[in-house]
C-alpha cells in the first residue's frame, strides 16, 4: 500500500488525467440513464471511489510546512466515497422498490453524510467544510483565523521570527522600527564570527524543531473570542451541513412536484450563506479582533457554494415548468444546423437524463 501511495504522489499529474478521460467516458456508456442502468453506474461508482482514494492520498501528503491533521480518522474519505456510492444506490432502490420508496435509501444516504460532515466540523476545530468535506481544510502556518484562536499573550505569527516591533500597516512608527530590527537581524547574520561559519560545513541539516497543531477551538472558545460573529459562522456551516437532508425529507413527504420542498431549501440556503458573510464581514477597528478572517481556500469555498444555486433551475417543478421548455424550444431552433443540431440533441438528451438523478442536482 505504501508503494501505491508513494506512486501517487510522484504521478498526481498523470493520475488526475487518467481519471479525467476515464470519468469523461462514463458519460458515453451505453444505457446511461435507461431502465437498467445499474451497470453502466457501479462502472461509475467504482471509478469515483477510486478517484477519492487517490486524491485522499494526495491530500495527505506529509510536507514540513504543513501541520498534520489533527484527527487520524479519513472523514473526507468517507465523505467522497459515500457520494460516489449514492447514485448507484439510488439507481438500485428506484428499479426494485420504485420511485417514492427510494427517497428512505436516500435519507439514509444524505443523513450519513450529515453525521460524517457534522463529526468532521467539530473534530476539525469548526472550520469551514471544503467541498462539502472532501477536501481537507489545513490551515497555513502563518494563518490566524477561526481555525486557529490566539491565546492572550501568545504571538499570533506563529512560524516567524518573535519581534517586539512587528509590522503594522496601520502604524508608521511600528513599520519604521520592524524596518530597524530587521536591518539589526540582517547585520548580526554578516557580522558573524568565523569560528561560527566554520561550525555550519556546506550541506550539513539544521535540526529544525517539528511543527506541532495548535490546540482545537471549542464551542464555547469561539463564542467567547468571536462573539455574536463566531455563532453566525457556527449557524451558517450548519445550516449549510444539514441542508441537504432537511431536502431529501422533505421531497420524501411532499413529492418531486411540489414547490415546498424546493422553497424550503432555498430558504435555508439563503439564511445560511447570509449569516456566513455577515459573520466573515470586516468589522471597526475597535472590534477587529473578533473579525473571522478567511483563508483563500475558504474565499473560494463560498464562490463555490453561491454557484451551486444555478441548480435550483435543474430542480422540480422548476425544471419542469420553465428550464425544460427552454431547453426543448432551443433543440428545435438548432436542429436544422448541421453538426450543432446533432450535438445539442445529444446535450439535451444528457441534461434530461442527469436531471432525473437526484445525486446529479444534489449539491450535496
Amino acid at each position: 500500500m505504501e508503494a501505491y501511495k508513494n506512486w501517487v504522489r510522484q504521478n498526481k499529474d498523470y493520475v488526475h488525467s487518467l481519471e479525467s478521460l476515464a470519468n469523461g467516458l462514463t458519460w458515453l456508456l451505453p444505457e446511461r440513464f435507461s431502465a437498467s442502468e445499474i451497470g453502466p453506474e457501479a462502472v461509475t461508482s467504482t471509478l469515483g471511489i477510486i478517484t477519492a482514494i487517490n486524491e485522499y492520498i494526495i491530500d495527505t501528503t506529509p510536507t514540513v510546512s504543513r501541520v498534520p491533521p489533527p484527527s487520524s480518522f479519513p472523514y473526507s474519505l468517507c465523505i467522497s466515497a459515500l457520494k460516489e456510492v449514492e447514485t448507484l444506490v439510488e439507481v438500485v432502490a428506484q428499479q426494485l422498490y420504485g420511485d417514492e420508496k427510494k427517497w428512505n435509501f436516500l435519507v439514509i444516504t444524505e443523513a450519513s453524510k450529515t453525521l460524517l460532515r457534522l463529526a468532521l466540523f467539530r473534530d476539525g476545530g469548526y472550520k469551514m467544510l471544503l467541498h462539502g468535506g472532501e477536501t481537507p481544510n489545513i490551515d497555513e502556518p502563518s494563518y490566524n483565523g477561526l481555525g486557529d484562536l490566539v491565546k492572550p499573550g501568545e504571538n499570533p505569527r506563529h512560524g516567524f521570527h518573535d519581534n517586539h516591533y512587528s509590522e503594522n500597516p496601520l502604524n508608521r512608527e511600528g513599520t519604521a522600527m520592524a524596518a530597524l530590527s530587521r536591518f539589526g537581524e540582517t547585520a548580526r547574520m554578516v557580522n558573524s564570527p568565523p569560528w561560527l561559519s566554520r561550525t555550519q560545513q556546506p550541506g550539513s541539516i539544521v535540526e529544525t524543531p517539528p511543527l506541532t497543531p495548535k490546540e482545537k477551538p471549542t464551542l464555547n472558545s469561539i463564542l467567547s473570542e468571536k462573539g455574536f460573529c463566531g455563532g453566525l459562522f457556527l449557524l451558517g456551516e450548519t445550516l449549510f451541513i444539514l441542508r441537504p437532508l432537511i431536502y431529501v425529507m422533505f421531497v420524501r413527504k411532499y413529492g418531486t412536484r411540489s414547490w415546498i420542498p424546493w422553497l424550503v431549501s432555498l430558504s435555508v440556503d439563503l439564511v445560511g450563506l447570509g449569516a456566513t458573510s455577515q459573520a466573515t464581514k470586516s468589522r471597526q477597528p475597535m472590534h477587529a479582533h473578533k473579525d473571522i478572517r478567511l483563508s483563500v481556500a475558504e474565499k473560494d469555498e463560498l464562490r463555490r457554494r453561491k454557484m451551486l444555486w444555478a441548480l435550483y433551475i435543474m430542480r422540480d417543478p422548476f425544471f419542469h415548468k420553465y428550464t425544460r421548455r427552454k431547453l426543448e424550444s432551443t433543440q428545435r431552433v438548432l436542429e436544422p444546423i448541421p453538426v450543432i443540431g446533432l450535438l445539442t440533441e445529444k446535450l439535451v438528451e444528457l441534461i434530461l437524463g442527469a436531471q432525473t438523478r437526484y445525486t446529479y442536482m444534489s449539491g450535496s
